[in-house]
């Protein structure tokens, strides 16, 4: 692999901060192994061999990879520790939040970008499918080696300024994770009584269930990165309080419990909002709605196989779909996802087998196209 050369004509040294950090180890190893180019880096878990000075010197591209609370401080600290010799180097930041550290590289002499990865590291090498929001601060020299990492990203790269990110960032992440911060509360506190989350489950919607989904992803995260999109974005508080008041008024409403009640409560938080939507807007959000009931109820089917096909060609699936055909098996559905280890496989709904589901399952791996990750049968 031939690495992209920086404005010197040479493949750049990148150096990380928080390079034991989840996204730090994630971006490591994607600079490594896409990119070609050298990595190092400084952590207080373990990676403190370079102290700021020394990794400031030897790294063309610095990349501040930290906890939003300490991050100011933090490239504060390597402002003062580089002192002007930063100078022709480029600067960067995965922060969720970009005014702050956008100013404070600004205060260096470096080059500067911003950039925000809306995900978690995934399981893939890249950022394919996902969002990264770009705020080109201060760039020039190094302005075609950013492209060219950004391309290997293969991201959807949205440039913005950072006052307008972090604006939005209070409703993209701060509301969503506000309203299922307060729904796992409200969850903890009624959801005994009514059967406990099976009881709800038994009885759950399309809506419910998505709910769940996004609640239950909150809460297995990382409790800091949480706290601190509500705590370190200053757009946040206002977005609380225009919350806070659009819940008061509902609950007002409702203890109030008259026709004059409903009809505000239905005109200021259903139709007013509907013709601020749009109804083309709203068309496509009832159906992608739909099209995730349809998700759910598939991949709650009683009777599957999930199995990943190491040889990634074309035809391997078509070698697969002979299997059943043979077998005389019919599909109810199938949809490609990845498991917990980024594995990517085919989850095959069933209808009634002709055949036993070892059969079935010993087929498929008796042809060698594909290993099973897992088989049910639970439609007695």
């Amino acid at each position: 692999m031939s690495a992209f050369a920086g404005p010197s004509g040479v493949p750049p040294v990148v150096g990380i901060v928080g390079s034991q950090g989840a996204f730090g180890r994630w971006l490591a190893r994607f600079l490594r192994e896409r990119m070609g180019v050298q990595v190092i880096g400084r952590d207080p878990a373990g990676d403190t061999a370079l102290s700021p000075r020394e990794l400031v010197l030897r790294a063309d591209v610095l990349v501040f990879s930290t906890p939003i609370r300490h991050t100011v401080a933090i490239i504060d600290g390597y402002v003062a520790a580089a002192a002007g010799d930063e100078v022709g180097k480029l600067w960067l930041d995965l922060t969720s939040i970009k005014q702050q550290p956008v100013a404070a590289m600004l205060r260096s002499r470096a080059e500067v970008a911003g950039l925000h990865p809306m995900t978690a590291p995934p399981k893939i090498e890249t950022l394919a499918g996902r969002t990264m929001a770009v705020c080109r601060a201060r760039v020039d020299r190094w302005e075609n080696w950013l492209q060219h990492m950004l391309a290997e990203l293969q991201a959807d790269c949205v440039d913005i300024d950072p006052l307008a990110h972090d604006r939005a960032m209070a409703l993209v992440q701060g509301l969503v994770h506000a309203g299922h911060m307060a729904q796992a509360a409200v969850l903890r506190e009624l959801a005994p009584a009514a059967g406990g989350l099976p009881g709800l489950h038994a009885l759950r919607t399309i809506g419910h269930d998505l709910d769940l989904t996004v609640t239950g992803r909150i809460l297995s995260g990382n409790p800091a990165i949480y706290e601190d999109i509500q705590f370190g974005n200053p757009h946040v508080l206002p977005m609380l309080g225009c919350l806070a008041d659009a819940v008061a008024l509902l609950r007002a409403q409702v203890v109030d419990g008259s026709d004059d009640a409903r009809a505000l409560v239905r005109e200021r938080f259903l139709q007013q909002p509907a013709a601020w939507f749009g109804s083309d807007e709203l068309a496509t959000r009832s159906h992608g709605f739909e099209r995730m009931g349809y998700l759910q109820a598939d991949l709650q089917g009683p009777r599957y196989l999930s199995v990943y096909l190491p040889q990634d060609r074309p035809g391997s699936l078509r070698g697969l779909l002979d299997v059943f055909e043979r077998l005389g098996v019919n599909l109810a559905s199938i949809h490609s996802s990845r498991t917990p280890d980024g594995e990517l496989h085919f989850r095959i709904g069933l209808e009634a087998l002709p055949v036993a589901l070892a059969t079935l399952r010993a087929a498929i791996e008796a042809d060698g196209i594909g290993r099973v990750v897992d088989a049910r049968d639970d439609a007695g």
